[in-house]
């Protein structure tokens, strides 16, 4: 069964706000065993909204959709018509949520929408988004792709003021502060609230009446507008976290919103107000090298451009003797076709993705989790059987799976097995919103390169250079401007002040 829960929608949730059982579906996702986790990072979340659309609910579906690779925990979508605001949010997909008589419960001309992945907070229904507060302002919801740092001196004030919060989730901070603001309006409140809050964040808001969208003044995660023309009244605007739901929305893309940057959307338009300034730019560029889909534009430049020069580059700084280059799909897959362009050598699929397997395919029982990557992956034995093989991957997270896929490769008969990696090394965590292992169990962190080769039972290991990542991700040539990207996660170099991990609060 689904579990949903209804806010604002009177013939569903009673007076004391308990959640009605819902009908049978399929089974919500359940979180992997520990002995099982997947060894990539894991994408952080995705956020949409729709201001002046007759069906904006339905949009906000598709849009949630197309950014369901951001997110598959939990999805939830708000809407208003100016009068009220009702709110249904839920465990597991998009599609497995949004039946068609649940979006019947949606009215409304707005709305925001949200699928998520814990990074903090409880991964629990109560902690799926968007979020709804009520408040001298009115009813606000926040749907929120990031992580905020100073959560727990924040939070521990508000609570001594007397401020009481439903959830775990960081982003309830954002608009309880909204909530408890002193400024006059509520743009002022937004612009004072997103000044105090330290970290990344691109947001959108939504009250019975209006549209807002954010970013961190930093730019940690992106955010993209767009419009839809209406030629018989006003353009439909739309917000986004990756350029590529603009596509199944035939949203035209506008631009992306700056960092520090607080839009408002109303019948009279779209207003802008710059909330920070001077803050230097370090928006996350392992969106490039593995979150965003390729067919998103991120930070001002194509995803599959920056991908494909990573490949080439790769292939500059430690090309090696090979019969093939097969991609580890779908991750290395992009960057595979630039490094085989570069070096000449043929591109194959050897590696097979079975698409149906998604992340609940383990089971209870220990005999069937132990078959791991070759429930995903197979091998193509004409492909690898006698070849030197070259194996393209987009990061080397614990080396649990990287190990598996160069003995799979072997095994299917491969005479050598390189492994190239189109990214620096991970050593060290993300707290800006990606669920990223401890420093220990990083594997990068703690092993030289050679030892990790050893350990993955490769023939040979390279990594991207981190000057080649930053080349291959440069913006000067689409938008006449450099991008400044955080590479934490890569130098231990955090662009905030430093925050102890024991103030942050876990995924469970």
């Amino acid at each position: 069964m689904i579990r949903k829960l209804y806010q604002g929608i009177s013939d569903v949730v009673d007076q004391t706000g308990r959640v009605r059982k819902q009908s049978k579906g399929p089974q919500p996702h359940s979180p992997l065993p520990t002995s099982a986790k997947c060894d990539k990072l894991r994408e952080e979340c995705g956020v949409v909204a729709i201001h002046g659309h007759a069906d904006a609910a339905r949009m906000a579906y598709l849009g949630l959709y197309a950014l369901q690779h951001r997110g598959q925990e939990s999805a939830g979508i708000a809407t208003a018509d100016g009068q009220k605001l009702a709110n249904i949010k839920g465990m597991g997909l998009v599609s497995e949520i949004f039946t068609d008589d649940v979006m019947e419960k949606l009215p409304g001309s707005m709305a925001i929408g949200h699928t998520r992945y814990s990074t903090t907070g409880d991964s629990a229904l109560l902690n799926a988004q968007p979020i709804r507060v009520e408040s001298m302002k009115g009813l606000i919801a926040i749907a929120h792709n990031g992580n905020l740092v100073n959560l727990g001196n924040l939070r521990a004030a508000m609570e001594r003021e007397g401020v009481y919060f439903q959830t775990t989730s960081d982003s309830e901070m954002i608009v309880q502060l909204i909530a408890h603001s002193k400024a006059g309006t509520l743009v002022d409140a937004i612009a004072e609230s997103l000044s105090t809050v330290e970290g990344a964040f691109s947001i959108v808001m939504m009250t019975r009446d209006r549209i807002f969208a954010a970013r961190d003044p930093r730019g940690f995660r992106p955010l993209s507008m767009g419009r839809i023309k209406n030629p018989t009244g006003p353009d439909t605007i739309v917000f986004a976290s990756e350029s590529c739901a603009f596509d199944l929305l035939r949203a035209e893309f506008e631009r992306d919103v700056l960092p520090g940057e607080l839009v408002m959307v109303t019948e009279d338009g779209v207003t802008s107000r710059q909330y920070a300034n001077g803050v230097k730019q370090s928006s996350c560029i392992f969106e490039h090298v593995y979150f965003a889909r390729p067919d998103s534009r991120i930070y001002g430049r194509w995803v599959q451009q920056s991908r494909e020069m990573m490949g080439r580059q790769l292939a500059r700084e430690s090309n090696v003797a090979a019969d093939v280059i097969v991609p580890v799909p779908d991750s290395g897959v992009t960057a595979a076709l630039g490094y085989a362009e570069e070096c000449g050598v043929p591109f194959r699929f050897g590696l097979i993705r079975n698409h149906y397997v998604g992340r609940t395919f383990i089971q209870p029982e220990q005999r069937v989790r132990d078959f791991g990557v070759k429930l995903k992956l197979n091998p193509v034995r004409n492909i690898l059987e006698g070849k030197r093989v070259v194996l393209i991957d987009d990061s080397i997270i614990r080396g649990t799976t990287s190990r598996k896929i160069v003995r799979m490769v072997r095994g299917a008969g491969a005479k050598e097995v390189h492994l190239r990696i189109s990214c620096p090394p991970t050593v060290s965590p993300c707290f800006y919103g990606v669920d990223t292992p401890s420093k220990r169990d990083l594997i990068a962190a703690n092993n030289s390169i050679e030892e990790i080769r050893r350990y993955i039972e490769a023939d040979s290991l390279a990594y991207l250079s981190l000057d080649g990542l930053l080349g291959s991700c440069d913006t000067m040539e689409n938008t006449g401007a450099a991008t400044g990207y955080c590479t934490a996660c890569y130098t231990g170099n955090y662009p905030t002040e430093w925050v102890d991990v024991r103030e942050i609060l876990t995924a469970t």
